[in-house]
């Protein structure tokens, strides 16, 4: 049992194969958990519980194979009855009792002894956008499967948001032969998380594939279109674009307002707060992936994580923690190197690491050139890295951010040599 739990003075927890464990999303995370507790040895009872009818699936490929329909869907290759999984779908979650160990489901109570929360992230939605033919979000596959035919008819689309999801959906438009206007509020790409130094050689991909970018544009409201008429987005300065559809790609955040009046402690995002073990506030309830925050030793401070990755390798500190509950506090602390990948405009990027408190930039390459890498350092040790179409040095470049080695910056900012060729 861990130190957590006995504080709170529960009892002797059950034998694990009478236990109960309830996982809420059937998303990356959801699934990674209920697959790594059997690959841990877990003999209990497993629920997987998700709101969509669907039988769970990975979101990446929505942004692209699916919407351009070189595949029907993203369903994980995951046996649940060969596992011992139970499946319910269809079934949102509603609320949660703590004290009492149950989930409050939309087919009902459904009781736990231990309750893992990867419910995701949502996306923000466009202020006075909801009901308005034509307004579309991407997040699951019927949103995918709602766009394919937009694309398919080659509509003028506008994208609402300069970001990652935006940049992609914008270059699979492109790629079906769409007209596609991309509106930002900021005065360029990737604003909210990238240094406008290396965000700046991103607004020429937009021109180079054949979209229209517009910055410091805000969207006033958008007008539906009439038959045979496609809608308009009408910004703040009065212009109005024409618009087959809108895409609204500007942000998301985690999906946790059905946690209201839970007691389980939430942070300014509305993530639940997890410490080093990915454990909630309260007792027997963990949280993984987007809607879930942790402390970082590496980093020094708490990290949310919206990424893919993130979801993959956070189930297995979930599961260890669970399994490890008789036992005491020998599961690791989860404390990884942040990973993500984009395509978009016929470019591969990658980052690893989290660049916020470093204090040194270092280029590696012509950003106006295919491929090339930006790497924050502090105190003369990696702690970041950006890599376009450079994939060997964020390969070796996350090796040395998880060791930590001092480098040599003038190495470090040779494009020729090895990345690992800067360790002093």
């Amino acid at each position: 049992m861990s130190e957590q739990t006995r504080e709170r003075g529960q009892g002797p927890a059950a034998p694990d194969a009478e236990r109960r464990v309830v996982v809420v999303g059937a998303g990356m995370a959801g699934v990674q958990t209920a697959v790594a507790l059997r690959e841990q040895g877990f003999t209990g009872n497993v629920t997987l519980i998700g709101a969509e009818p669907h039988q769970p699936y990975d979101r990446p490929p929505l942004s692209k194979a699916v919407l351009l329909g070189t595949a029907d869907g993203s369903a994980f290759d995951v046996d649940f009855d060969e596992l011992g999984i139970t499946l319910r779908l269809g079934c949102e979650a509603l609320g949660v009792d703590p004290g009492a160990h149950v989930l409050d489901t939309s087919g009902g109570p459904v009781p736990y002894d231990a309750l893992v929360l990867a419910t995701g992230a949502e996306p923000v939605r466009l202020p006075g956008s909801d009901g308005v033919p034509g307004v579309h979000l991407l997040r699951t596959l019927d949103d995918a499967e709602r766009l394919r035919p937009v694309l398919a008819r080659q509509h003028d689309v506008v994208v609402v948001g300069a970001g990652w999801i935006g940049a992609e959906f914008a270059t699979a438009a492109r790629e079906a032969g769409c007209a596609v206007t991309v509106v930002e509020a900021a005065d360029r790409p990737l604003a909210d998380v990238l240094p406008a130094e290396v965000a700046a050689p991103m607004t020429a991909w937009y021109a180079d594939a054949g979209a229209e970018l517009r910055t410091r544009a805000r969207v006033r409201r958008v007008e539906p279109g009439g038959p045979g008429e496609p809608g308009r987005v009408v910004l703040d300065d009065g212009t109005r674009l024409p618009a087959g559809a809108v895409v609204v790609g500007i942000g998301a955040r985690p999906a946790t307002g059905w946690l209201a009046g839970s007691g389980i402690a939430l942070g300014a995002h509305g993530e639940v707060l997890a410490d080093d073990r990915l454990r909630a506030s309260v007792p027997d309830v963990h949280a993984v992936g987007d809607c879930a925050s942790f402390p970082s030793a590496r980093y020094g401070e708490r990290l949310l994580v919206h990424h893919w990755d993130n979801a993959l390798q956070g189930p297995r500190t979930v599961a260890a923690d669970i399994v490890d509950a008789p036992g005491g506090e020998t599961a690791a602390p989860y404390d990884p190197v942040p990973y993500f990948w984009s395509e978009q405009f016929g470019r591969f990027v990658q980052y690893a690491g989290h660049h916020t408190a470093a204090d040194t930039t270092l280029w590696r390459g012509d950003p106006s050139s295919p491929a090339w890498t930006v790497c924050w350092l502090r105190e003369g040790r990696l702690v970041a890295l950006l890599a376009v179409g450079r994939p060997r040095d964020l390969a070796q470049g996350k090796r040395l951010i998880q060791a930590g080695t001092a480098l040599d910056p003038a190495l470090l900012a040779d494009p020729a040599r090895p990345l690992k060729a800067a360790a002093a």
